[in-house]
């Protein structure tokens, strides 16, 4: 089987439903509601990768599957993302200073599947714990669904971009970086809770991008999710 194909059918089916509010870690609320403004980032991934599928691709079997499969998975991910900020609410100011951000990634001359490969590896990697530690059922939850779609689009656009000879650049890596520190900056210093330790986040956005992993985040593999018991059903996505 090809190595794309064989990636993408490692997918869960699932569907994302409307959550209630639930509470927030304290301390944590302004960074969670920056983090819920980049959700604008979602469908420009969908945007890259199309951008992606018209320029010339690797004559592998199933990359043009498997790109169009992640593709639908950001229309996933955003209503699932709305249906949170639908229960929560949003933040004005962070919603603007989300679309400057936005803006900035469009903008970014580098190959659209090599933007989409560095904004899900150091951004969204990051983004997705720290919902996942911080949020309430509905958007731990969510968290980690996506968190599984992540896994598979990382590994797809990161085979994309070997086969295709793109390496990052120092645009991107300053890009990443600000876009991460930009989210966690409302945090402080915190030796006694890293999940609101600003510094660590960034540290982790480092390490994914120039190792590929985190140590940090390997926490996040056995991270306590809502046993069916403990939240009401409108909670819970629908698999299958």
């Amino acid at each position: 089987m090809s190595k794309y194909l064989e990636v993408i059918g490692r997918k869960r089916k699932w569907s994302p439903v409307a959550v209630d509010k639930g509470t927030l870690v304290e301390g944590a609320e302004e960074a969670l509601y920056r983090a819920l403004a980049l959700r604008c980032l979602e469908l420009p991934v969908k945007s890259f990768l199309q951008e992606g599928l018209e320029k010339e691709l690797p004559q592998i079997p199933g990359v043009v599957e498997a790109l169009m499969s992640n593709q639908a998975d950001e229309d996933k991910h955003d209503l699932g993302l709305n249906y949170v900020v639908a229960a929560h609410g949003s933040d004005e100011k962070s919603e603007r200073e989300a679309q400057r951000i936005l803006r900035t990634w469009l903008d970014a001359p580098e190959h659209p599947i090599l933007k989409a490969s560095i904004l899900e590896r150091s951004v969204f990697f990051v983004l997705l714990p720290f919902f996942r530690f911080n949020g309430d059922i509905g958007i731990r939850t969510l968290a980690a669904d996506i968190s599984r779609d992540e896994q598979t689009h990382v590994a797809i656009h990161g085979m994309v971009c070997h086969d295709l000879g793109l390496k990052s650049t120092q645009n991107l890596n300053r890009l990443r970086r600000a876009t991460v520190a930009w989210v966690m900056d409302p945090l402080t210093r915190n030796p006694e809770n890293k999940w609101l330790d600003k510094d660590f986040w960034i540290k982790q956005s480092d390490s994914l991008y120039t190792r590929g992993k985190a140590e940090g985040l390997a926490d996040t593999q056995r991270a306590r999710m809502p046993a069916f018991f403990e939240a009401s059903n409108i909670n819970l996505p629908a698999y299958g």
